[in-house]
């Protein structure tokens, strides 16, 4: 049989939530053309605002899990800035591994029944994880150190595709999973196009996958929110 989906109660996002993630998102693109043009702090800075507004829109959710969000989102904002910095790559690599353990243990909580399907999914996605790093054999970073970040990433997407909630979360973990991997492809010198066509791929999925993490999870912790209001003292 099918999955049923667990989330039923529809609910708006608090205004000031969506207004934040869409200048998150704003921001988020201009940081292609500003990198063009900025160098030193001011590039770093452009490169963390879009997913740390994100995690201030998760902090403006003010439901139960917000904080979990925000954390997410902020790993990620502090691997963006990192990642920006010379020398600081395996740094940033650290703060997005944090960040996908602290989501993977949010992300078990939230579990849906799942069949065979899912869960062969799942499996396939941490099997990704390691096999990606030796077939691409990035040679600016030990394949160990590769492969243990991709099996933090794939495990966080396959918790997040096991999760009950909302499946554009999901399907965003997907984008972040083949950002990932184009940096990884990078690495090992399978560059796409050039330079610019292949950083603006990578920056490019990775924002939209971080997006959509953002609203599958808002949307499911507002739902969450909605159904125990609905459901408590006084309800009916």
């Amino acid at each position: 049989m099918e999955d049923q989906p667990i989330m039923t109660v529809a609910a708006p996002l608090p205004v000031p939530a969506r207004w934040l993630a869409l200048v998150a998102v704003l921001a988020g693109l201009a940081f292609l053309p500003l990198a063009a043009v900025l160098e030193g702090p001011a590039v770093v800075a452009a490169k963390g605002a879009g997913v740390t507004l994100l995690a201030l829109a998760a902090l403006a959710l003010r439901a139960p899990g917000g904080g979990w969000l925000a954390a997410i989102m902020a790993a990620g904002a502090l691997g963006d800035v990192l990642l920006e910095i010379p020398g600081l790559f395996i740094a940033g690599a650290g703060s997005f591994a944090a960040g996908h353990i602290i989501a993977m243990i949010f992300y078990a909580r939230r579990r849906r029944p799942s069949g065979a399907p899912l869960r062969l999914g799942a499996a396939a996605l941490i099997l990704f994880g390691l096999i990606m790093p030796p077939l691409l054999q990035p040679r600016l970073l030990p394949v160990g150190v590769a492969m243990l970040y991709a099996v933090l990433l794939c495990g966080m997407a396959a918790s997040l595709w096991l999760s009950r909630l909302p499946r554009i979360a999901a399907w965003g973990a997907l984008l972040f999973v083949a950002s990932d991997t184009l940096i990884v492809a990078r690495l090992a010198g399978h560059s796409l196009g050039g330079p610019t066509l292949s950083g603006a791929a990578v920056w490019l999925s990775y924002l939209a996958g971080q997006a959509m993490i953002w609203l599958g999870v808002a949307r499911g912790l507002i739902s969450d929110q909605s159904a125990a209001g609905a459901s408590g003292p006084g309800a009916g």
